[in-house]
Parts: structure tokens; C-alpha cells; sequence
């Protein structure tokens, strides 16, 4: 049974089972996964937070083609196959019209392929491998970079700033750490660092102290670690009480006041370093947003303002193809059209990826917050 018959099949059962799902003729679905529970469920909210406030902007303004945005929330708890269920409810049974979503690489790879294979529009506002914009699927953008990118900015900032000779290299075992921890290897290298050790953790451990050891009896002049803000924490928490001060620089996975409290306060967190697109919240253009979220009791950190420029694109190709849905000509539309968004003026190559390459890198401070590291 090939994929669209299993698809026509699962529908039909679906229907069956529930009966047809009422869909509000002014009304449009706009689906979103991400992690709404587990480890990564910080940067679950923080995408729900972004997608619901572009909605509530946009629904206030008449919406559009004067349609109401509806968003529709499925937990991936970034795990590949719950995000393959995930995929098929909002397709199947939610009837969405675009997707914003996912967070980690790992659930978008598997996840836009449903989309695709449903002719779906997908924005990922965080999924960084290059993988997800390199399989030569018609529906799928991101509004965040790509590893590779964001690896040459670390590699270049542990020789030029750091002056780091010797690096260790950890991973989390996960597709995004994987694939940053691998590009900022690679980097290094071709920079002329010597990557002395190359080592990964598992999710959900929380005893690293046999690999801090081996980062020890290396002899390192910095940490690069690839993953998400509970790893890294507890890395970096159980290196400094091991006495270890060596730099520890890690990526936007750990863009959440939650990677303080992993790494059991600020006295660990303060000096980490991490590489991230610029902050938009520093730009003009997105002060009466950011402002919005502030009086709404929300903050505009991490991926938030990634996700609302997600919303946005989607937006402005709906408007733009007036009754389309046709996910591959909504992502052609926007592969030809740069969109205003609260992130800035996107434009989108033939593959799906961003034009510009914003990375930057960040350093924890003493107020427990992440800032633009300046010389």
C-alpha cells in the first residue's frame, strides 16, 4: 500500500470513527508542533507563545482574506515518533492549512515529510539541520539558520576571541546536537583547532562526571556542546563543581532561563557562552510586539519572535494567494516574495532557507540573562 492510499485509509477511519470534523467556514487552522511536555517543553511554550500572539495580531486586524486564524497545538515532546502522530492529527483529522512547527530537527525531519506528502505549508522556526531544507521537499521553510552556519560563527569565535587551541566536542545523541556539535567540529578543523575529544550524553541522564573526568585528563582550552538547555546545564554544573572553569560554549538550544536553574544557578550558568541569531528584540521593528507580550505577561526570549515571523509568513502568502491552500505554491510564493516580519525582512531561497546568515554569540550574565557578547 503506498503512502497516499495508507493516508486515504487512515482518513477514512479516522472519519468513521469520529465523524467529519466541523471546520467554521471563517475560520482557518493553523497547526503548530512542538514539545508541550518534557525536556524540551520551555521551548515548546516558547513557540506557542510566539504563533498564538502573531494569531491574536493578525485576528485583530480582520485576519486573513477575512478568515479568523486558529491555532491548533500538538505535543511532540520532541520525540520523532510522537511527532509523526502528531504530523498525521493535524493533517487528518485537524484539517489544518499550515503547519508552524517543529522544534527539534529530529520531529521536523520526520513530521514535514506528512506535511509534504499532504501538500502542506511548513515553517519550522527552529529546527537547524541541514537536513530539513536538503531532501528536495516542496512545502518546507525555516525562519531560523542552519547548523552548518552557525557552526563556522562558534568555530571562529573559539580561535579569534578564546584563542583555543585544543577543544573538546560533546554531543547530546540527538539530530540538532549531532549535527551542530559535527559542523562546529568541522569548522574548527579547517580553522586549525585540534579537537582532542569527541564524546556525546543521553537525554534524561544526569550524571556526567565519569565524561567531565575524561574533559579533565584532556587538557582542553574550551567545551563546545552540541543540545538542549537540560544537558548542558547539568554538564556544565558538574564540571564547575569538579572545579573545571574551562569556557564552555554551546547554541541556541539553550536560549531558556531554564538552562540556569539545570545548571544549578547562576554561579554555574554566568560566562557560558552560546551562538544564536541576533536578538529581534533589540530591533525597532518589533518594539510594539515585544511590548505586547511583555503587558501580556510573556517574555519575547529564544524562539518566541522566530515563531511569530513563522505566523506572519504564512499570513502574508494566505493573503497573498487569496483561497490557496496549495502548500508547494504557498511556498513558492514565498521563495519569490521577501516578507516584512518582526524579525526582519525574510527571504527564502529555492531550498527553503533563509538568505542571511544572522548568528551571533551570546554569554549568560551575573541577572541570570543571556546578552550579545562584546569585546
Amino acid at each position: 500500500m503506498n503512502k497516499m492510499l495508507k493516508r486515504v485509509f487512515l482518513a477514512s477511519a479516522l472519519t468513521a470513527a469520529f465523524g467529519t470534523p466541523a471546520l467554521a467556514a471563517d475560520e482557518i487552522k493553523i497547526g503548530l508542533g512542538a514539545p508541550m511536555t518534557g525536556g524540551s517543553a520551555a521551548f515548546g511554550k516558547q513557540l506557542q507563545t510566539g504563533a498564538q500572539a502573531a494569531i491574536d495580531a493578525i485576528n485583530a486586524k480582520g485576519g486573513v482574506n477575512g478568515k479568523q486564524l486558529k491555532l491548533v497545538t500538538v505535543d511532540d515532546a520532541c520525540d520523532p515518533k510522537q511527532a509523526v502522530a502528531a504530523a498525521n492529527r493535524l493533517v487528518d483529522q485537524e484539517k489544518v492549512t499550515a503547519v508552524i512547527g517543529h522544534f527539534c530537527s529530529s520531529s521536523t525531519i520526520p513530521a514535514s515529510e506528512i506535511y509534504d506528502e499532504a501538500n502542506i505549508l511548513n515553517i519550522t522556526p527552529a529546527s537547524t539541520n541541514p537536513k530539513v531544507t536538503e531532501r528536495e521537499l516542496s512545502t518546507i521553510l525555516r525562519t531560523c539558520g542552519r547548523d552548518d552556519q552557525q557552526g563556522e560563527v562558534d568555530a571562529q569565535f573559539m580561535k579569534d576571541v578564546l584563542k583555543v587551541k585544543r577543544v573538546a566536542i560533546i554531543n547530546d545523541k540527538d539530530t540538532y546536537g549531532v549535527g551542530l556539535a559535527n559542523a562546529t567540529r568541522d569548522a574548527a578543523k579547517k580553522l586549525g583547532i585540534e579537537v582532542v575529544l569527541e564524546d556525546g550524553v543521553t537525554r534524561g541522564e544526569r550524571d556526567y562526571n565519569a565524561l567531565v573526568t575524561k574533559i579533565k585528563g584532556a587538557n582542553v582550552d574550551a567545551v563546545f556542546f552540541g543540545g538542549l538547555y537540560a544537558e548542558a546545564g547539568v554538564l556544565v554544573k558538574q564540571m564547575r563543581q569538579q572545579g573545571l572553569k574551562t569556557p564552555f560554549i554551546s547554541d541556541d538550544g539553550i536560549a531558556d532561563p531554564a538552562f540556569v536553574t539545570a545548571a544549578g544557578g547562576i554561579q554555574n550558568a554566568e560566562g557560558v557562552y552560546m551562538s544564536f541569531l541576533k536578538d529581534p528584540r533589540n530591533d525597532p521593528a518589533s518594539k510594539e510586539v515585544v511590548d505586547a507580550l511583555k503587558k501580556s505577561g510573556s517574555d519575547a526570549e529564544g524562539f518566541t519572535l522566530y515563531s511569530y515571523a513563522a505566523v506572519q509568513a504564512v499570513a502574508a502568502a494566505l493573503a497573498a494567494n487569496k483561497d490557496e491552500t496549495d502548500g508547494t505554491k504557498l511556498a513558492d510564493w514565498l521563495k519569490a516574495n521577501p516578507v516584512p516580519t518582526v524579525t526582519g525582512n525574510k527571504g527564502w531561497d529555492e531550498k527553503g532557507d533563509l538568505k542571511s546568515n544572522d548568528f551571533v554569540l551570546y554569554v549568560w550574565n551575573k541577572d541570570g540573562k543571556y546578552v550579545e557578547y562584546k569585546k
